[in-house]
């Protein structure tokens, strides 16, 4: 299986990695909803993703959950990138959001050819560099920004095709690193202008441009 033309900044490797890579690489599938790592565990191999997402948390003493990023197909795990890179444990927790295949490279793997091939540490550290832009902006929206206003930036966001989001107030607290209540609250206000309707573990958006009107009032 050629995977590694999947990813970009891996296609111009030069011929002896890429064997390394194809020859050592291990394909993985991981079903939904496992806990692919978490905190206090060290990392035993760089997860490449080709299918599926993982959804990167950080949980605080108290049990409140935020969702740091997500990783995509075609995309690594930057936590785990720092933690190969700095021999530490993990600090949050990655799960399975779908079920996922991915490519698991060893880390004396990863550790040889972060060495010899400047290719694959140029590929590793740009993918490093733009989620660590991401997280920035977490927190700048956690710290500064509007409840109201990432609520329906995030609805917009997630919304399926059907305008549903299958989630619960819990679940998308944690999107926004706030309280269950707080969620509830603005979904209560959503749903009297008309914008949203509520079932059970699910959220439907009724008014694409009101949302769209309070999301786009940030900028």
């Amino acid at each position: 299986m050629d995977w590694i033309s999947r990813f970009i900044g891996l296609a111009s490797l030069e011929a002896p990695i890429r064997d390394i890579l194809t020859a050592r690489g291990v394909i993985v599938a991981v079903p939904k909803d496992t806990v692919i790592f978490g905190p206090g565990k060290a990392p035993e191999n760089l997860l490449l993703l080709l299918e599926g997402t993982v959804r990167v948390q950080q949980i605080s003493d108290q049990g409140r959950e935020i969702v740091l990023y997500r990783v995509h197909a075609g995309e690594s795990c930057v936590l785990t990138t720092a933690c190969l890179l700095a021999y530490e444990d993990y600090s949050a927790e990655g799960i399975a959001e779908t079920d996922v295949q991915a490519v698991a490279i060893p880390r004396t793997v990863f550790d040889d050819l972060i060495s010899q091939s400047k290719t694959f540490r140029q590929f590793v550290f740009s993918a490093y560099s733009r989620r660590i832009t991401d997280l920035f902006m977490v927190i700048e929206e956690v710290a500064f920004h509007r409840v109201d206003i990432r609520l329906a930036q995030r609805l917009l966001e997630l919304a399926g095709k059907d305008q549903v989001i299958n989630a619960t107030h819990q679940q998308m607290a944690a999107e926004l690193g706030t309280a269950r209540e707080v969620i509830s609250r603005q979904l209560q206000e959503f749903h009297r202008r008309g914008w949203v309707s509520q079932t059970r573990g699910a959220i439907k958006v009724t008014d694409v441009a009101g949302l769209t009107g309070l999301a786009q009032s940030a900028t």
